[in-house]
């Protein structure tokens, strides 16, 4: 079988995580219209007849404004040179400007073959397309060029049916039903992040940290799911709970549904809300976030 990983990288906000999500046809990384949604590299993984790829989905790359901004670009970075294949993903409805030309450079340091996919093509006129394709030819020679929509999922299958043919035969990597590599746990705390993200706008930005800390089967037969919500100051704590608490039971109830149908079973999801200031800035933090070391502390 042919076996392989592909790394999906580009500028905040391109689409990498639906388009993962599509190419799956399973919800396993967040979707936010605002930048920076994703923090961690997920993995995803895809089984089929022809073989296996292992998908690697960053975080955005741009121009880091704290310590957690740092430690998301060295992420998506390192990604590149973990890849057989690499997916650069360009949202076609944003002008051509520093942070691709910024990518671009990295891009061509690597030694994997690079897609260039041109994303959200539902939004543009089919001569608007073949114009784009042509300005992006001459910025940089790519191993293929695909025009295509991730939310609609108009030419990802043959996307991927291409990508297999630039894999070498290999040992599969992970059991034939696996889609992710992520723990439970990670996967809900974004699922509530998101709902966050969804119910705040503009009220509450990137200075939100979700920490499952504890999931246990009750004696009623409902999985119990605690999560602790960190922001970075008192204002945004009132923010996260609303009067009389209806902001955050909107968060949980709809939270709640996506960590159900995550786990198939019933869900009784505890959330509170903790003020640790400036912790985008702070190493032990962000190391609890990730997950990447043996500290419990956050």
């Amino acid at each position: 079988m042919k076996t392989g990983f592909v790394a999906l990288v580009g500028r905040p906000n391109a689409g990498k995580s639906t388009l993962l999500n599509q190419i799956l046809d399973r919800k396993i990384a967040i979707v936010s219209d605002k930048a920076q949604t994703t923090r961690h590299r997920i993995t995803g993984v895809l089984t089929n007849e022809t073989g296996q790829i292992v998908f690697l989905d960053t975080p955005g790359i741009h121009k880091p404004r704290h310590k957690l901004g740092e430690r998301m670009v060295e992420i998506a970075q390192s990604s590149l040179y973990d890849a057989d294949v690499i997916y650069y993903l360009v949202d076609v409805t944003y002008e051509f400007g520093p942070g691709e030309q910024y990518i671009l450079q990295q891009l061509q340091k690597a030694s994997a073959p690079v897609f260039l996919i041109l994303n959200k093509i539902d939004r543009l006129e089919k001569a608007g397309v073949l114009a784009l394709i042509a300005q992006w030819q001459k910025r940089m020679e790519f191993a293929e060029i695909f025009p295509l929509s991730a939310k609609m999922g108009d030419n990802v299958e043959q996307l991927v049916a291409t990508t297999f043919n630039y894999l070498e035969e290999g040992p599969q990597f992970y059991p034939a039903d696996s889609v992710t590599d992520q723990p439970e746990e990670i996967v809900i705390a974004e699922l509530i992040r998101e709902q966050i993200l969804e119910a705040t706008r503009d009220e509450v930005p990137h200075s939100i940290a979700v920490i499952v800390e504890q999931m246990k089967l009750q004696d009623d037969g409902k999985i119990y799911v605690g999560a602790t919500i960190y922001v970075e100051r008192d204002s945004q704590k009132g923010i996260i709970i609303g009067r009389g608490g209806m902001m955050l039971r909107k968060i949980g109830s709809k939270a709640r549904r996506e960590i159900e149908y995550l786990l198939g079973e019933k869900v009784y999801l505890d959330l509170w809300v903790k003020v640790n200031e400036d912790w985008r800035n702070k190493e032990s933090a962000i190391k609890s976030l990730y997950l990447d070391d043996d500290s419990d502390e956050f």
